[in-house]
């Protein structure tokens, strides 16, 4: 079944002491169009993250945003530097016993002395945080793939039904065309008589004038392709392979097909099919342009 280019995706977990929110949008584009946004720190997300959608989107302007925030102390290590403490205390209990103060030194105390703690970073794991950022990214993929999906199944109905409309048309058009031949060996008929006011008319050159004209406005070639033009166009729709360019394709020839008939009709309601048709299409058109 045909996929929409547009969707969206998120997807929030706490691994390993971080909260990681990986969002994925899209929108139609051409071609395979990527941009992620990630932290500074964690710029080497980037081109694993392409190559991991790209294996499964072919077609759209996908962006994906990561967020990573660690757990409060859960980057770092809190180290005491006991020695600067042991001087503090040394320090302090020397001079209380030399101005014969009372020593009531406490823990709470010390803490409040400046260079007691240090803090120590500790540094990242890359290919951890891409485990823990690829996880997430899946579970936010598999919705997005399914919100892709969904409209897809919409586009797929809208576009059969169009297709059952343009197949109606082109069989009024086969139904038409040979009448046009023959209305117009009538009024050539007619012409002819009134003109030479006799009975007498050459009825073989009136049949050959009719077949140069036949000849000339037939459009069997250009309906039989056309039918042809939406057998594929079923078939490609219910692919479960990005078929987006194929359709743009056949859209086209689709176009010409019809511009041909048109261009042939001597007739004003085939002209008027031809315009039904070509509405047809161009709605068409404006769906395929966001199928994957």
């Amino acid at each position: 079944m045909i996929k929409s280019m547009t969707g969206f995706g998120r997807e929030r977990r706490i691994i390993n002491g971080r909260e990681i929110i990986v969002e994925i949008r899209s929108v139609n584009h051409r071609y395979y169009e990527f941009t992620a946004r990630t932290p500074r720190a964690y710029g080497y997300l980037d081109e694993k993250l392409k190559s991991f959608m790209h294996n499964a989107v072919s077609r759209g302007k996908v962006e994906v945003c990561v967020s990573v925030y660690n757990q409060e102390g859960a980057s770092a290590n809190i180290e005491i530097n006991r020695e600067i403490a042991k001087g503090y205390i040394g320090a302090l209990r020397g001079s209380a016993q030399e101005l014969m103060l009372n020593d009531d030194l406490s823990l709470s105390s010390i803490m409040r002395l400046p260079d007691i703690f240090t803090v120590v970073k500790v540094t990242d794991d890359e290919e951890e945080i891409w485990n823990s950022v690829r996880e997430t990214a899946q579970c936010a993929l598999e919705r997005f793939v399914e919100m892709r999906s969904a409209e897809g199944v919409k586009m797929f109905e809208d576009i059969g039904s169009r297709l059952d409309v343009i197949e109606r048309l082109v069989g009024e058009v086969e139904v038409q065309s040979p009448k046009v031949t023959e209305a117009y060996r009538e009024r050539l008929y007619s012409k002819l008589c009134e003109i030479l006011s006799d009975k007498n008319i050459d009825e073989h050159r009136i049949l050959t004038e009719a077949a140069i004209f036949s000849e000339k406005t037939a459009v069997d070639e250009e309906t039989v392709r056309l039918r042809s033009h939406i057998a594929q166009f079923r078939e490609l729709i219910g692919s479960s392979e990005p078929v987006g360019r194929k359709l743009d394709f056949l859209v086209q020839e689709l176009n010409r097909e019809v511009n041909t008939i048109g261009s042939k009709a001597q007739d004003l309601s085939i002209t008027k099919i031809v315009v039904e048709l070509k509405s047809e299409i161009e709605k068409i058109r404006e769906q395929i342009q966001n199928i994957e």
